[in-house]
């Protein structure tokens, strides 16, 4: 494991964390990790509960987040084979802090599309 000659902080461009902050802040990571709050799903089942989502995108994104420690996958030999994910436990430690951010943009909508909409028509005149 590399060592570093500092502390870590996000505001530092040459520290590490930035692209950490960045996998977890991703469009589509808060949204895996709601559903493997839950527990273990299959590929469909992620695939089916994220809507919009594409399998490329969806299979990109678990594999950053199973090279980062916050997914596993388990292949089950059997036809056609399974393959389910769980959330690590260092995986676990993001419910708390995506739920949160979950319930901000969930309770806040009105009021920023609202904001959205007076901004965007000040911009219009």
């Amino acid at each position: 494991m590399e060592k570093f000659e500092f502390a870590p902080n996000i505001l530092n461009a040459a520290c590490p964390s930035r692209t950490v902050l960045r996998h977890l802040t991703d469009r589509w990571t808060p949204m895996i990790v709601a559903v493997l709050s839950q527990g273990t799903a299959r590929f469909g089942d992620l695939k089916s509960q994220i809507q919009g989502i594409s399998p490329k995108v969806l299979t990109e994104t678990l594999r950053s987040m199973e090279r980062d420690g916050l997914v596993s996958r388990t292949v089950t030999a059997s036809v056609p084979v399974r393959v389910d994910y769980t959330l690590t436990d260092l995986g676990a430690t993001l419910i708390e802090p995506m739920s949160t951010l979950r319930a901000w943009a969930e309770t806040h909508l009105a009021e920023v599309e609202a904001n959205r909409e007076r901004y965007d028509a000040q911009q219009a005149s």
